[in-house]
């Protein structure tokens, strides 16, 4: 630990005397400084044990006394030390008595001891403290290199923990925590997600201070990872602030981990070409072949039906991607599941055991994108329905359709399922649709504006009735003979025979299209 002026006072070879403030004797001295000036607070940081003669101090002045002692106090000065026997015999009362006033402690410095005797002994205890420190960090950087390679994260967090007198918890890329020490530092950690996911969103490396949750400690945060999107972070929570000796640790544990995120990236990567190679085959029809690529790494994959998952970013959008496949993985990760996500340039294929948990952080990842949906935002996700590997080429056409539809009506995921259980009718709000409709419908539109038959809606209820002429014209309220005159005027008009069923069918979409109903 830095000095103290109790350590100075017990120090043998000062010979100093405590005559005021001995009750705070145990504030460390970052240095000591010799001033006659009468107003030395300028030059002051704050911790200092000043060493004054009086030369320039009235200091049998009770009212001068009280303002110099009190501005010394403000500056943070912990200490002052009085040279008895150069200007004064011995130290005045009114210092005495302004020192005692104000808390500050006095310190009686004999004739035969010099001021550089005392600042000596401040810089020797204070290099002490920093060697100390010094070997306490290497020793610690030792500790926790060997716990990352005998007992991985957890024994590095656990080591780190201990060196800190606090705990340490590591978070993956989507913010949830994989490991902390000790056990119980867990639950406080998730309840800092929220600030982590802060952090993330700042260029690597990154860090910053919080109070912990109930302002229970005092937590530091640091990124992990080389790269521009972080891969982890770390937090630290402690009492206080770190010392020197703490400080080297949390340094070596960031390094540490760093190393065994960039390592993961680079298995990851390796991974995630095979992946690409067994999804490439599933998509060509050939799934033993697929399923011996995949081997144990995603063998369990394709044992049990899962879905494909195809997204779009735009060209502006890769970070998009990332924070998809990211949730994806980390859910994944957290339930012991096995997901494959493969990059295809502006978009990303993922395939995921249905019902999984990777899939549910998928929709809940594009849930929460739809919610905050920003105008540059072009993100679109479809998902397939469940498939094995036989049908693999039929989900992936399934998930692309879905995004497709995703795309058309402004959605940021859509799924295939819900897409075919529900109508076709809302596909038909395409503006190429509706171009298409106004063009067909066009001519009947113009000969019903001259007031000369209303061929539209007799077109509508014949349609609407199936072609039944007695139940249409009763819709309509008009002789069956007179919808028979109209339809054929319809026939004329768009030179095409309502016999033919495509006719009939492209009229009543177009109808269905432009209805302002």
């Amino acid at each position: 630990m830095p000095p103290t002026l109790a350590s100075l006072v017990h120090h043998s070879a000062l010979k100093l005397t405590v005559r005021a403030g001995g009750d705070r004797l145990d504030a460390p001295v970052r240095w000591a400084h010799a001033s006659e000036l009468a107003d030395p607070v300028p030059y002051m940081e704050g911790g200092e044990l000043l060493l004054i003669t009086a030369l320039k101090l009235d200091a049998e002045d009770r009212e001068a006394m009280r303002r110099y002692v009190r501005r010394l106090v403000g500056a943070g000065v912990v200490g002052l030390g009085f040279a008895v026997g150069v200007h004064y015999e011995d130290i005045p009362d009114a210092l005495v008595d302004a020192a005692r006033e104000e808390g500050l402690p006095l310190l009686e410095v004999p004739r035969r001891t010099p001021f550089l005797a005392i600042s000596k002994a401040v810089s020797a205890a204070i290099a002490a403290d920093q060697y100390r420190a010094v070997t306490a960090g290497f020793a610690a950087q030792r500790e926790l290199t060997r716990q990352a390679l005998t007992e991985g994260p957890e024994g590095l967090l656990a080591a780190l923990a201990a060196q800190v007198d606090g705990w340490a918890a590591l978070y993956d890329a989507s913010g949830a925590v994989v490991a902390a020490a000790p056990e119980w530092a867990g639950r406080r950690a998730a309840r800092l997600t929220p600030d982590v996911t802060r952090l993330r969103e700042r260029p690597a490396p990154a860090s910053s201070v919080v109070a912990g949750p109930e302002n229970e400690d005092r937590v530091e945060l640091h990124s992990l990872g080389t790269g521009r999107r972080p891969r982890a972070a770390l937090a630290v929570g402690t009492a206080a602030a770190l010392g020197t000796a703490e400080r080297y640790a949390v340094h070596s544990a960031i390094a540490l981990l760093t190393l065994i995120t960039e390592r993961s990236r680079s298995l990851h990567a390796a991974e995630q070409r095979i992946g690409a190679a067994v999804l490439r085959m599933l998509l060509a029809g050939e799934p033993d072949h697929a399923r011996a690529v995949a081997g144990d790494l995603y063998g369990g994959l394709l044992d049990a039906p899962f879905r494909i998952i195809v997204a779009a970013g735009g060209e502006t959008n890769g970070d998009a991607l990332g924070a998809l496949a990211e949730a994806a993985e980390a859910a994944a990760a957290r339930s012991g599941e096995v997901v494959l996500a493969v990059p295809e340039g502006n978009r990303l294929v993922i395939l995921a055991c249905d019902g999984g948990a990777a899939v549910a952080a998928c929709c809940d990842h594009a849930a929460a994108r739809e919610a905050a949906r920003k105008a540059d935002d072009e993100l679109v996700v479809g998902l397939s329905a469940p498939a094995g590997p036989i049908a693999a080429s039929t989900a992936y056409k399934q998930a692309e359709q879905a995004l497709s539809v995703a795309r058309r009506r402004g959605r940021v995921l859509v799924e295939h399922e819900h897409m075919a259980a529900g109508s076709v009718l809302p596909l038909l709000a395409d503006d190429a649709v509706r171009a298409f409709a106004d063009g067909l419908l066009r001519a009947l539109r113009e000969h019903d504006a001259t007031g000369r038959g209303d061929l539209v809606a007799s077109l509508r209820a014949w349609l609407s009735r199936h072609g039944q002429w007695d139940a249409a014209a009763a819709d309509l309220g008009v002789h069956r003979h007179t919808l028979r005159y109209r339809m054929r005027r319809v026939e004329e008009i768009l030179g095409r025979s309502l016999d033919d069923p495509d006719t009939r069918m492209e009229l009543w979409l177009s109808l269905k299209a432009t209805t302002t109903e």
